[in-house]
């Protein structure tokens, strides 16, 4: 597993789990760390209810508003890019990719107090832990 940085802005995490696998691992992770998980799209299901064809891809919605509140409060425009959004999808190759928004990208973008990135900031761990190899997590 690693992360790479393939789209400015964005950390990509590949891993060996499923697109359903790893986004039904994060959505139980996030879950159980106390966290609202606001929503979740399977664009792959909605295009082949349009007669479309996709490779699994799914997104979900995360946050807690006592985290981001404060950033919205400071900097209105980060609302744009909350809750926290984590994409997974199946490449051409049969691998799956989780992205996410970089917290420093975040904090650039929308010019918050650098001290509120902790606020944001444990997106990357929860990540990377839906995408590990166990199952300690859940």
């Amino acid at each position: 597993m690693s992360i790479e940085r393939n789209v400015d802005g964005l950390q990509v995490v590949q891993t060996d789990r499923s697109v359903a696998e790893v986004m039904d691992r994060l959505q139980a992770l996030a879950l159980a760390r106390g966290l609202t998980v606001f929503g979740r799209i399977n664009f792959s299901a909605d295009a082949k209810r349009s007669g479309l064809e996709l490779s699994p891809t799914e997104l979900i919605m995360v946050g807690n508003p006592k985290a981001g509140t404060p950033l919205i409060a400071v900097a209105p425009t980060v609302a744009i890019d909350l809750p926290l959004r984590v994409l997974a999808w199946t490449d051409a190759k049969g691998k799956t990719h989780l992205a996410f928004n970089d917290p420093d990208y975040l904090q650039k973008r929308h010019g918050f107090p650098p001290d509120l990135m902790k606020n944001i900031g444990g997106l990357a761990a929860l990540a990377t832990e839906a995408a590990g190899g166990d199952d300690r997590g859940r």
